[in-house]
Order: C-alpha cells, then structure tokens, then sequence
C-alpha cells in the first residue's frame, strides 16, 4: 500500500538548500513537530515495520543520538506504517533512543518526496535540507556521520 501510494505521489526529491516541510505529528511521546527542533540539526528518519534495512539503522541511529544529542543532534523517526501497532511491535523488538512519530496516512514522507524506506534527510539549524539519503547499508554509517558532524560544527 505504502510502495503505492509513494508511487503515486508527484511530490519531488527536496532540493538542498531548500526548507524543509514543516511536520506536526503524534509520537511515542506526545506531538513531535519539526519547528520546535529550529536550531538543532535534525535527522528525519523514515521508517516501516517491514522494513528489512530499518533494523540495521536504528542502532545506529540510538549511537548518533548518545554520541551527538548532547552537541545538538535530534533524531526523528516517522513511521508510516498504516496501523500503529504494527510499528510498536517493532519498537519492542528494535528500541529507538530518539523521538518516534506516527504519520499512518503518509503525508510527511509525500510532502519530502520519499521513494522508499528508509529514507532520511538531514535538515540544518536554520531548517534547510543538508542531505537526503536512500536506504542504509553498512558502508553508509560512516559517510552519515561524517554529514552530522559537518552539520553540527554551524551550531553555536
């Protein structure tokens, strides 16, 4: 259904240097929502239960946010599974250290003009996209890095 409605979305690929799409979200923990996160670096991670690389990324991703929180790293991870409980069995299996959001109808990851999960965009300070990345495969860790590092040397 997701792969469907991606598909049938017009929505492009954001540009860099671009703002990014304002989001208001239920999360894990109360509305998540992207213009309370202005001035910190921002991960948006989107993600789905089914989703094989997911797994691999959220350790990563619970790495980033203790190695990186503390210099003004937050990373967001929304879910566009169509029942929320299907992404809450997955967090009881994979726990995430960083905020979760839920976005069941898939408008968020539309507005961002994502292709496929997971997919993430890194979003500066001011708001603007740094980076969007397809997919998450061992050898991305450390170029992602690398990107959150260079982002978090502009916060002051």
């Amino acid at each position: 259904m997701l792969a469907a409605l991606l598909a049938a979305s017009s929505a492009q690929a954001l540009d860099k240097g671009a703002p990014a799409p304002q989001f208001d979200l239920p999360g894990l923990d109360g509305a998540v929502k992207l213009a309370k996160l202005q001035g910190k670096v921002v991960y948006v991670d989107f993600w789905a239960s089914w989703c094989g690389p997911c797994r691999q990324s959220f350790p990563w991703m619970n790495e980033m946010q203790a190695k990186y929180g503390g210099k003004g790293l937050q990373i967001v991870g929304v879910n566009v599974d169509a029942k929320s409980d299907d992404a809450r069995q997955f967090l009881t299996a994979t726990p995430a250290r960083f905020a979760i959001a839920f976005d069941p109808q898939g408008a968020t990851p539309r507005s961002y003009g994502i292709k496929g999960m997971p997919s993430s965009v890194l979003i500066g300070p001011d708001g603007k996209v740094l980076l969007e990345h397809s997919g998450f495969r061992e050898a991305d860790r450390a170029e992602l890095e690398n990107k959150i590092q260079s982002a978090l040397g502009g916060v002051k």
